[in-house]
């Protein structure tokens, strides 16, 4: 499985190859045309890589004559291809709690209501909303050095907004 993903991912590169080509010469004449093989943006590679990642097909192994084989853990899927990631064991679900797998589940985790990344309270939350609570936080404020050798402040209160998995 791992030599098979490896390949996908180098496959993934060379497929993301492109020629790039440089004129040089005496006002832009292009008298002489440097090219050479250049990658793809790293956003380019990464999206390709995750979209194969998302449909990846679930495999075990079999043996075919001498040789060992992947094939569809579900017998009515087609064949693994060359450019498709497979995996042998799901992933735990990482919602909930299960001490087997050290997962303590996302219930009562803090999160980002504005973020859209891994933060974001509607992916860390899976689907099952989260609650809103105020907090008061006192922090230094109004710092200021002092020559030689010491700093001052003073102590702010505000308010801020909080989230938390349900």
């Amino acid at each position: 499985m791992h030599l098979h993903n490896n390949a996908v991912g180098r496959q993934s590169l060379v497929d993301g190859m492109q020629t790039k080509c440089k004129c040089h010469g005496v006002s832009g004449s292009c008298s002489v045309k440097t090219c050479w093989k250049g990658l793809h943006d790293i956003n380019h590679i990464a999206t390709d890589l995750k979209s194969k990642y998302l449909a990846a097909t679930k495999v075990i192994h079999r043996h075919v004559g001498t040789r060992r084989q992947l094939v569809p853990r579900e017998l009515d899927v087609r064949p693994v291809r060359d450019g498709e990631l497979v995996y042998l064991v799901s992933s735990p679900d990482y919602c909930t709690q299960n001490e087997r797998h050290g997962s303590f589940g996302t219930q009562d985790r803090q999160c980002n209501k504005t973020s859209n990344g891994s933060d974001s309270c509607n992916l860390m939350c899976c689907g099952r909303g989260y609650n809103a609570y105020t907090e008061r936080i006192v922090e230094r404020c109004q710092c200021k050095y002092h020559w030689c050798c010491y700093v001052t402040c003073k102590k702010c209160e505000r308010t801020v907004e909080r989230y938390v998995c349900k």
